[in-house]
């Protein structure tokens, strides 16, 4: 959000972190330091009506700050239920879910109670694989937000462009990469995520993202686009199996073993 013009400020109101505790909110003991940006001051709250006063559950957040994205992971299967997810769909008109904990049995919600929950308008990214569903007269294919949408991407752009290290920049280059590659992008009803079947065609965007953001950030050679992309096309590894035939029968082998 920072990077999309946000101050710093603006970004972290618009980001509410719950652990088994409820809301991160100022003053709270045990903050971890990865927890510490995402504090929210209590005076966001004191105007909130919760469900059970001095507890900030996620219920209480879906119906005070109205969030677009939920994303999971926590574990704890069942943790987005009914009641919230209905209450977050009625105010989202595409709410963005992701009970991204896995294996399945240990997610927060599964894609068919979410599109009957949200009356099939869910986005949904999962962290295990679940099979198409469907809901009314359509079919849905499930997105798992697996790693090797990005990983081999990100490898495939630091070897191509020489970088000498990897920054944070050029894992944001790559998950803007794959966004703009998001089927929901050009059709309502489509997944969050490409088919697996084009994961060479999303590595090589990534890699190409990758790859001009180290440029950029001056991690990486000063190679010009068309070399880049050059070197990005033959170094991708293609699956290229020989066929083996056999020519004659084989020999039999003894062994002797003595000790």
């Amino acid at each position: 959000m920072i990077d999309a013009g946000l101050k710093a400020s603006e970004a972290q109101e618009r980001f509410f972190v719950l652990n088994s505790r409820g809301l991160l909110l100022e003053g709270m003991p045990d903050v971890g330091p990865a927890q510490k940006p995402f504090l929210q001051p209590r005076d966001t709250i004191s105007s909130w009506t919760l469900r059970e006063p001095g507890a900030v559950e996620l219920f209480d957040v879906v119906v005070n700050a109205r969030p677009t994205a939920l994303i999971g992971v926590s574990g704890q299967p069942g943790a987005f239920t009914e009641s919230i997810v209905r209450e977050m769909a009625r105010h989202v008109e595409r709410p963005a879910i992701m009970p991204l904990s896995n294996p399945s049995s240990r997610s927060e919600a599964t894609p068919e109670q979410l599109l009957t929950w949200t009356a099939g308008r869910a986005l949904i990214g999962t962290g295990s694989p679940f099979p198409p569903i469907s809901y009314g007269e359509r079919s849905f294919v499930v997105a798992q937000t697996n790693n090797s949408y990005v990983f081999p991407g990100v490898g495939l752009g630091v070897i191509a462009s020489g970088a000498r290290r990897v920054t944070d920049g050029m894992f944001m280059a790559a998950a803007l990469a794959l966004a703009d590659l998001s089927p929901t992008k050009r059709a309502a009803n489509a997944p969050l995520l490409p088919a697996i079947n084009d994961l060479r065609d999303v590595a090589a965007a990534v890699a190409r993202n990758v790859a001009r953001q180290a440029q950029k950030e001056r991690v990486a050679d000063d190679l010009d686009p068309v070399t880049l992309d050059t070197r990005i096309r033959e170094m991708m590894w293609r699956p290229e199996y020989r066929l083996y035939q056999r020519t004659r029968a084989p020999t039999e082998v003894r062994s002797t073993w003595s000790r």
